[in-house]
């Protein structure tokens, strides 16, 4: 099955988690990738279209984030959000100025072009800006799309090549239309057809894990949580028996819950569950540490440890199988090598060491909370 796929360009924005959100709202498969990708690697993904996102940095600084100029030769759709229009301006010989008068907050959109991405929409509604430079001066081939009072290129675009920016957010609810203008650019612009759903996820997560796996086994460190359990089902309807699931009691757990998971994953699920007490052990490696970074990295490692040790007695084994998802990842660290800072470590992520002696297997590394469930 052929995934049509948005890519995103993460530029360090707040808000680039959410353009994803809102393409998949769309039924359409997002993925945020570094903003300074080759565009040999970009174009071996086939994405339908490029979204560039926003960024804290000034287009116009010395160190400012810039994508590979090659992604203006791939001939698929671009979309550039705030600094992503701004990066557009200044790479294909626009310019961009720091502004008297900087826009924050709700504004009055007037749209100039109704056509494209701004098909089916009125002609003024209120957006959000967030921003102190601007677009002084279009790019040749560009035209003006929509301005407000105090910005006059507030949307630009070159149809011919199917570039298109925005200086506003349309990817935040106090964007009266902004669904409506992403809609545009997935459908109108991109070609796509949105038909990505949790359904094909499903399907399309437990072939590959059949044919990344074959005969060999899974180790799944099981807690119970939505997480690893629907990581666990998942792999188990792919794989059968060959996945073997370790509850592992870190010291740490709430009042009979050893006994309600194995009850659950082995009786109702039919899980190979082994259920390892190893809470002294955590609790002597977590001793006297208050830092909650250092502990989460500390138990994060220690699981690891664990997973490895029981690994190595079921014959076979070569993967490592976790519920890490896309927030724990990128909350931890920026996975896109965005100039973004790190929120706080997810034990699953900032705590795996460097060298492990087993593979890893993340099915759920590309969603979101609400979607694994």
């Amino acid at each position: 099955m052929t995934r049509q796929t948005i890519l995103i360009l993460d530029f360090g924005s707040q808000y680039t988690q959410l353009i994803a959100r809102r393409v998949r709202e769309n039924k359409v498969f997002s993925k945020i990738i570094p903003y300074n990708m080759p565009a040999k690697e970009i174009a071996k993904l086939a994405p339908k279209g490029l979204i560039l996102s926003g960024g804290p940095a000034s287009v116009i600084g010395k160190k400012s984030p810039y994508p590979d100029k090659g992604i203006f030769k791939l001939g698929i759709p671009i979309l550039g959000i705030c600094y992503g229009m701004q990066v557009i301006a200044e790479m294909l010989g626009g310019r961009v100025k720091h502004s008297k008068e900087h826009e924050y907050g709700k504004q009055e959109l007037f749209i100039d072009e109704i056509r494209d991405m701004f098909s089916h929409l009125p002609g003024n509604f209120t957006c959000w800006e967030s921003h102190g430079d601007a677009v002084k001066k279009l790019p040749s081939g560009f035209i003006i799309t929509a301005h407000t009072l105090n910005t006059p290129i507030a949307a630009m675009a070159n149809k011919k090549r199917k570039i298109y920016g925005v200086q506003f957010h349309p990817e935040v609810t106090h964007t009266e239309k902004g669904n409506q203008i992403l809609s545009n650019f997935l459908f109108k612009i991109s070609g796509c057809l949105g038909r990505w759903t949790m359904q094909s996820f499903i399907k399309e997560t437990q072939e590959t894990i059949k044919k990344t796996v074959g005969r060999d086994k899974v180790v799944l460190g099981l807690s119970g949580g939505v997480d690893s359990s629907v990581a666990a089902l998942l792999i188990h309807k792919a794989i059968g028996r060959n996945l073997r699931c370790i509850f592992i009691d870190n010291g740490l757990l709430r009042k009979d819950e050893p006994q309600q998971i194995k009850k659950i994953f082995r009786s109702m699920y039919h899980l190979n569950l082994d259920y390892v007490d190893r809470g002294k052990r955590f609790l002597i490696r977590l001793k006297g540490i208050t830092d909650p970074e250092e502990k989460r990295k500390i138990i994060g490692a220690e699981f690891v440890r664990v997973f490895e040790e029981e690994a190595a007695k079921v014959k076979g084994v070569k993967y490592l199988a976790q519920g890490t998802l896309y927030p724990d990842v990128i909350e931890s660290l920026s996975p896109t090598g965005a100039p973004s800072s790190r929120i706080k470590s997810h034990h699953n992520v900032g705590g795996l060491p460097q060298h492990m002696k087993l593979k890893l297997i993340e099915p759920l590394r590309e969603l979101f909370k609400d979607e694994v469930r």
